[in-house]
């Protein structure tokens, strides 16, 4: 189901509670409003949509990554991003890291480690943020 956008700074300062698989339906409200927000979207975090709980959605490509407790595992290369997020209002800048590793459960509940360069790498530490109330 698309959700309406959480703007709240209090809401989005909020550290994400780990997810259980009763949550998985997150990820299904996380796609549906990332493709509704698609022309200016490309990775969402559940407490985007007013829910505490830790799960992210990003485009890797062409295909949407839904990810439930993410741990960012890895990181190397850091340089300086200008960002933008739904949930705010204008660009900021930011430091990232050019490759990233993370574990995460997959809609399944099944555990898998993703290796993520550059711009899909940028997009998923920006979500990853968001779970722990860091904002852009």
């Amino acid at each position: 189901m698309i959700k309406p956008i959480v703007k709240d700074m209090l809401v989005l300062q909020q550290k994400a509670q780990p997810a259980s698989k009763e949550d998985v339906g997150i990820g299904q409200d996380l796609f549906d409003t990332l493709r509704a927000n698609k022309d200016k979207c490309v990775g969402m975090a559940a407490n985007m949509i007013g829910v505490q709980k830790q799960v992210i959605i990003f485009m890797y490509g062409m295909v949407p990554v839904i990810m439930f407790n993410p741990i960012l595992k890895r990181k190397s290369s850091p340089y300086r991003a200008e960002e933008s997020c739904l949930s705010l209002a204008g660009s900021r800048l930011t430091t990232r890291y050019k490759e990233i590793t993370v574990e995460y459960l997959d809609q399944h509940w099944r555990k898998q480690t993703l290796t993520l360069k550059d711009f899909p790498a940028q997009i998923c530490q920006h979500e990853l943020d968001h779970l722990e109330g860091i904002l852009i």
